[in-house]
């Protein structure tokens, strides 16, 4: 049910666009099947705590609510004395199917001073721009109001350097390679700026000159921190993904070429501003290649076509962003 309700989420999230998924990790399963699965955790907390040191994948069973039982974290209603409060579901469905980390990140008893800084961090992903990436997150404890008790913060951050980048290290300042701040969740750390439901939030690919292996990391970042600090509670993250969206051939051409004279005699002029052009090739209306030119990463070029027969062609350009296709006139 999950990994279904992860892909209609997807589609409700780009509308009717087409995309190519490129990577998505649901937090289904037990906290081992991080690891399994890639992704690296580091603590560098002030005082690093034990229960959890990491983020973590949780175990919750149904409990009754008593004065000695309050309810599982996560949950969707306020559940009181007696009632049955259930394991809580991710943002796609699926009891306890979602990652999460706490103020227990760090074990310092100060009033102020703690910093939490506890990272989870993605395997490599090639991507490049345009390529969108979403994530889910809440609050882990439910309030009616939207108004938290304690206030969190998260950061979400990309390195370049993909499977050689420098983890964290040296304490709460360190950032390793991870020094591009794509997203941050509440950085003022006010009491209703970190959602209480599960909320999107994605982030579009941009300044890379090429097609880049990456990391990506989300980082629970909270000062005056800890069991007895002012802030920090509890947050989840769940259905990250990486989509490049896609558009049609000619949809496609227009948006990232520009070419003139159309209808032309001799010679067609293409550029771009967006993409490298790597290869161009003319088909006939019949499917047929006419020509193939390979030219390895230029920004414009000129097309002879002196040498056609009158009539309409077919000219695709192969770029680092994709392919488009335009229809062009030989007179």
């Amino acid at each position: 049910m999950k990994k279904t309700l992860l892909l209609l989420s997807l589609a409700l999230a780009f509308g009717t666009a087409k995309s190519q998924n490129l990577y998505s990790y649901g937090f289904s399963g037990v906290t081992a099947d991080l690891t399994t699965a890639g992704w690296l955790r580091t603590n560098q907390s002030t005082l690093p705590g034990t229960t959890p040191a990491l983020w973590q994948i949780p175990a919750y069973t149904p409990v009754v609510v008593s004065a000695a039982q309050q309810p599982n974290a996560f949950s969707d209603a306020a559940y009181t004395t007696g009632q049955t409060s259930p394991i809580p579901n991710g943002q796609a469905g699926g009891g306890n199917s979602f990652t999460l980390i706490n103020f227990q990140s760090t074990t310092s008893t100060a009033s102020s001073g703690a910093t939490i800084s506890n990272w989870l961090i993605s395997p490599v992903v090639n991507v490049q721009n345009g390529d969108v990436v979403t994530f889910y997150t809440r609050l882990g404890k439910y309030s009616a109001t939207g108004t938290a008790s304690y206030a969190d913060n998260m950061q979400f951050r990309m390195s370049t350097n993909g499977a050689t980048s420098a983890l964290p290290s040296g304490g709460p300042a360190g950032l390793g390679d991870f020094t591009n701040l794509l997203v941050e969740i509440n950085p003022a750390l006010n009491l209703t700026s970190y959602p209480t439901v599960w909320t999107q939030y994605s982030y579009t690919v941009a300044g890379l000159s090429v097609p880049t292996d990456v990391k990506f990391a989300f980082r629970y970042f909270v000062t005056n921190a800890g069991p007895n600090g002012s802030n920090s509670d509890i947050i989840g993250v769940d259905s990250f993904s990486v989509d490049r969206p896609t558009a049609g051939t000619s949809e496609f051409f227009k948006n990232n070429f520009a070419m003139y004279p159309n209808p032309a005699s001799n010679v067609i002029n293409l550029s771009s501003s967006t993409t490298a052009i790597n290869a161009v090739q003319l088909t006939d209306i019949n499917g047929r290649t006419i020509k193939n030119i390979t030219l390895n990463g230029v920004s414009e070029t000129q097309i002879n076509i002196s040498d056609l027969n009158t009539g309409m062609y077919f000219l695709k350009i192969k770029s680092e962003l994709g392919e488009g296709t335009a229809k062009i006139m030989k007179n």
